[in-house]
């Protein structure tokens, strides 16, 4: 009788153990989301279905391939269906705000004008902004892009007269020459042959380096190549940590 009843507490501890985390692992991946799903359908909001665990990671992945050898037209400024097809899908679908999971975590997306100018500048701490992860806050630090609340106001405070209308002013004289060095190397290639290819998105890359370094620290994007390079990699493992499933590689 003894060791039946002591076999039975054994038996009912271990459930225990087991049931507490499958019952977080049910609320977490099953009835939260469906949960938060219909409330959003009880405001008019909907979007595409809830699937267990990866939510609509897959379909994004989907139209990500899907488009990712597609030709842009070089005559449109339309890029959102070759950058973010799964968007443009969702909105023909759903409208300009619409719930999409990552995982099982829930997304807004809103496409409203009214809607964002109204978050972008709500202060009352209702719109927090989305966790960073360690990987983030390892590169970037807890500073103006994170923070909230008076630790916000604070960081604002200190770096607002840096960005003061008469001192950017100061500075267009030295974007406007490292903009003019790009275009006059652009003309000298075509000169040279006739017709070049250029890989916009890296030289941009590098004309943001270069205004930088003339205007916060008097140098050039040549003379510093080595830390920015060192930087964007940086960068890219960052990304790496936060979105495993797409390794993006930086190029020289």
């Amino acid at each position: 009788m003894a060791i039946g009843s002591g076999v039975a507490l054994v038996a009912a501890a271990v459930a225990v153990v087991l049931v507490t985390p499958l019952w977080t692992l049910l609320v977490h991946l099953v009835l939260r989301p469906h949960a938060v799903a219909r409330a959003f359908a009880r405001q008019g909001i909907r979007g595409p279905a809830y699937r267990f665990f990866v939510g609509n990671n897959r379909e994004t992945e989907a139209m990500r391939a899907a488009t990712s050898g597609a030709t842009l037209d070089l005559s449109s400024h339309d890029f959102i269906p070759r950058v973010m097809p799964h968007y443009r899908a969702w909105v023909s679908l759903y409208g300009k705000v619409f719930l999409w999971w990552s995982g099982s975590t829930p997304a807004l997306f809103v496409g409203n004008y009214d809607m964002v100018k109204r978050i972008l500048s709500d202060r009352s701490g209702q719109y927090p902004k989305p966790d960073p992860g360690p990987a983030l806050v390892a590169l970037l630090g807890m500073g103006l892009v994170f923070t909230e609340g008076e630790d916000w106001a604070r960081h604002r405070r200190v770096v607002h007269p840096a960005f003061a209308m008469d001192k950017l002013k100061m500075m267009t004289a030295a974007m406007a020459a490292c903009a003019g060095e790009v275009i006059r190397a652009w003309e000298a290639r075509v000169a040279a042959s006739g017709a070049a290819t250029v890989e916009v998105g890296h030289q941009f890359s590098e004309l943001t380096a270069d205004v930088i370094s003339h205007t916060a620290f008097g140098t050039s994007y040549r003379q510093g190549k080595e830390v920015f390079l060192a930087q964007r990699e940086l960068q890219f493992i960052a990304l790496a940590a936060v979105v495993p499933w797409r390794r993006p590689r930086p190029r020289a």
